[in-house]
């Protein structure tokens, strides 16, 4: 596939690193020659220093053969004008857009072909924001993903010594378990290194483990891996930016929360948009502060600043005070690595947060969700199959007739039972179909429009499992 990504930030930068990997024919463009420079360093890519808003720029970097323009430079209007050349002058098919503003996505008309002519639009910071309030509800996990419209979630853990599990062969969870739910444990990572799981597979203390449930099985489940922590009360959150705003926003209704931001017209406007929410002016990193606002009392704390180190410095700070649970947004991979697992809870890569909803509309087949995995290590897929045992080399199959992927497992399938029923979504009672999620098994068959969750502990598998849910032409 030959991508254009105008952008060469931290999101366009990990966009095509994955790409990249995956033999796609990549163009990275940015008018800035340091970053470009980085890039051409570490990449295998063609690279352009240039203004993606113009014509004569897009032309240079190959938009009259591309199949996709990947827009996510930090100017919603740089993204907007690409896209509407893109579509006009080039014919690009798949337009992609990273858009910060919320006049641009509260109105959706904004972005037809009639108008900027985006096809997909993602916001990277209400994403992370989403990312965060959910590792808030589940504060005991490393990682919180959900799939197929919310009907299954998966959740990362650290099994920890003393856990029901630990020491013991993973087909003993079932013993555990209340009747009628069911998982499963899709994959382990032991000292950063993936462990191939099955049934005789035997858990350690420290362990990195991801289970997979129907979301409405999800709690019962993780009381069988690690001790269940008390619920999120009281969250400090370092930092009223963007998307510190953001989740103070989303939080305030049912926590208390307390904003400490450096800026103080910065504060003095996080305090004005917020309704709920304490706004402090001051430094994060400062130990008297934290001491001041009673951090030993928060469950939660959370260091959102632009500034690695500010948040690294502040998070371990709040920790060593006495403060439950920390989080850290760190933008260099090499830092998260580092961090997680010491003094910092859980070390957050926002480029990997964001760049599973770029992936999906990258993918061969029809990919309806990617999660990247322990920044971008692993990857979770959600396919959708199509075909008929003819066309398929999937459909009509049982599990164990399918051709082995080493690294690849599949977690759950969801399948539509072709009843309906009445679901609120956002304050609207809708009709909608009911599916049942079903825990895979060697004998399982998967039927056409299955939604099937893939599991790929190495980078590399990604492409054969794509491959192997493709319809063939006979099917067309």
């Amino acid at each position: 596939m030959r991508i254009v990504i105008l952008g060469a930030g931290q999101v366009g930068a990990s966009v095509a690193e994955a790409l990249a990997s995956e033999a796609n024919d990549i163009t990275i463009v940015d008018q800035s020659r340091e970053a470009i420079g980085d890039i051409a360093d570490r990449l295998d890519v063609r690279t352009l220093v240039g203004n993606g808003a113009l014509p004569s720029v897009l032309k240079n970097a190959g938009m009259d053969d591309a199949d996709m323009l990947v827009a996510v430079t930090q100017s919603d209007s740089t993204n907007l004008v690409a896209c509407k050349i893109a579509r006009s002058v080039f014919n690009v098919t798949t337009r992609v857009a990273r858009l910060r503003s919320a006049d641009y996505l509260d109105d959706q008309t904004m972005l037809d072909d009639d108008h900027f002519a985006v096809t997909h639009a993602i916001c990277p910071e209400q994403e992370i924001t989403d990312y965060i309030t959910r590792l808030i509800e589940f504060p005991e996990a490393l990682q919180v993903l959900e799939f197929a419209d919310g009907r299954v979630t998966l959740v990362c853990v650290r099994a920890y010594d003393g856990g029901l599990l630990v020491g013991k062969a993973i087909r003993t969870m079932r013993e555990h378990l209340p009747e009628g739910v069911d998982a499963r444990i899709a994959a382990i990572f032991r000292e950063h290194q993936p462990v191939d799981p099955d049934g005789n597979t035997v858990i350690e203390g420290g362990d990195e483990v991801f289970v997979l449930a129907a979301s409405e099985h999800i709690r019962p489940v993780m009381r069988e891996l690690r001790r269940m922590l008390k619920p999120v009360k009281r969250v400090m959150i370092a930092g009223g930016g963007n998307i510190g705003a953001r989740v103070a926003a989303t939080l305030e209704a049912d926590h208390e929360v307390k904003v400490v931001e450096r800026n103080a017209a910065r504060a003095e406007a996080v305090a004005a948009r917020l309704q709920k929410s304490l706004v402090l002016h001051g430094e994060a990193t400062d130990e008297n502060v934290l001491a001041q606002e009673n951090i030993d009392e928060m469950d939660m704390f959370l260091a959102l600043t632009n500034d690695d180190e500010d948040n690294i410095m502040a998070a371990s700070l709040a920790k060593r005070l006495g403060c439950k649970r920390v989080l850290a947004l760190i933008n260099r991979r090499a830092y998260a690595d580092m961090v997680q697992g010491g003094p910092i809870d859980i070390g957050l890569s926002p480029a990997q947060v964001s760049i599973g909803s770029l992936l999906t509309f990258c993918r061969r087949g029809d990919v309806a969700r990617v999660h990247s995995l322990r920044r971008g290590a692993a990857e979770a897929l959600e396919l959708v199959v199509h075909g008929d045992r003819n066309s398929s080399k999937v459909v009509g199959r049982r599990i164990e007739e399918l051709p082995v992927i080493k690294g690849a497992h599949i977690g759950a399938i969801v399948r539509d039972t072709g009843d309906l029923a009445v679901v609120q979504r956002d304050g609207f009672l809708i009709d909608e179909k009911r599916a049942k999620v079903i825990i895979p098994h060697h004998d399982t068959v998967i039927e056409e429009n299955d939604h099937v969750v893939v599991f790929c502990t190495r980078k590399r598998e990604v492409i054969q499992v794509e491959k192997l849910f493709q319809v063939g032409f006979q099917f067309l």
